[in-house]
């Protein structure tokens, strides 16, 4: 038996080295394989010739049957990686040549978990490398949406924030090293996901978030995911994302709690102001400086908002709009509330 699968093996990969084509090599293993199935099912039990190719049909059997397994696998894989490549149209086939494919094989091969997915495919993987994002604050929840958004492959990601690194951050913002401390978090955040994927382009904008900057920075984007840990800010983003119609994924943090949110009223819900009309008063809602917060809580928090958003950008599934997730890490519970827009909303209520 040993003998057929090493003439085998220099069929595939011998005859590759010898430049023969793909169809050839695999029609002299099915003729090879035929062979030894005909030796087992017609010679007596016993024989020597049969003996040499193994004694017995069943282990060429299975052997076959994960052969046709594998190459079923591989024909299924390629038919997905020609969904995730653009049509040219026939007025433009003569051009093809001439313009590069949407993916190098490369980012095929690295998105294929994606492109298998029934609710993604190559569409969606599509949908991601065209999309932008903006993501508000590269801290806590910031830090794993960034990574996770980068490794999915959103073609375009822009990150502001006016914070260095520090030592205290590194506690639970994975996206920062040691060596980063004292940098600007959104060149540390940068050099991570360029890092971990080359293939998006990563927009650092090392400033606050002001009422002058926010529109023109929010126009150029498709989706906006807010990580920020104060009233102040988290009202102009929802205000600025109201007003020019864009998605908005917020979450929020605090010592064993998170919860996330999508905002857009533009396509039915309420916006984050008809949920929180007023800030809390001071002492009520302390940051995790003062009341503390469990490390990994915002990377589970920050990655259910990279999933939002993927979500979002390839309309898979049903996002949170209209919905609140809450998830209590010390006590290992989820639950999903209902949201309503309050009518007198100053943001949303002409919306």
């Amino acid at each position: 038996m040993l003998r057929i699968l090493a003439l085998a093996a220099f069929i595939w990969w011998g005859g590759g080295f010898l430049g023969w084509s793909r169809a050839l090599r695999a029609s002299l293993l099915l003729v090879l394989f035929t062979a030894v199935l005909a030796l087992q099912l017609t010679l007596p039990q016993g024989h020597s010739l049969r003996e040499a190719t193994g004694g017995s049909v069943q282990p060429w059997l299975i052997l076959g049957t994960i052969a046709l397994l594998a190459a079923g696998y591989g024909w299924i894989i390629s038919k997905l990686k020609k969904r995730a490549q653009p049509k040219a149209s026939l007025g433009s086939a003569s051009r093809m040549s001439h313009t590069p494919p949407l993916f190098s094989d490369i980012e095929l091969n690295r998105y294929a978990r994606h492109i298998v997915l029934r609710e993604l495919g190559g569409p969606g993987q599509k949908k991601l490398k065209q999309a932008r994002v903006l993501v508000i604050g590269a801290g806590g929840l910031g830090a794993p949406a960034l990574q996770y958004l980068a490794a999915a492959g959103v073609g375009t990601i822009g990150v502001i924030d006016d914070d260095e690194v520090e030592n205290a951050n590194l506690q639970r913002q994975v996206i920062h090293r040691d060596a980063d401390i004292g940098m600007p978090k959104v060149f540390s955040a940068e050099a991570a996901m360029k890092a971990q994927n080359p293939y998006v382009e990563v927009r650092p904008f090392h400033r606050r978030l002001t009422e002058d900057i926010a529109a023109d920075l929010f126009t150029e984007f498709d989706l906006i995911l807010d990580g920020t840990d104060n009233f102040e800010t988290r009202y102009l983003v929802n205000r600025m994302a109201v007003r020019l119609g864009k998605p908005l994924i917020s979450g929020a943090l605090s010592q064993w709690e998170g919860q996330l949110s999508l905002f857009h009223p533009k396509q039915g819900g309420p916006c984050y102001q008809c949920i929180f009309p007023e800030a809390p008063a001071a002492g009520l809602a302390p940051s995790c400086s003062e009341a503390g917060v469990i490390g990994p809580l915002p990377g589970v928090v920050g990655a259910m908002m990279a999933v939002e958003a993927i979500k979002q950008i390839t309309g898979a599934g049903a996002v949170l709009r209209g919905e609140m997730l809450i998830y209590d890490a010390l006590y290992g519970e989820s639950r999903k509330i209902r949201l309503s827009n309050r009518q007198d909303c100053p943001i949303c209520g002409a919306a």
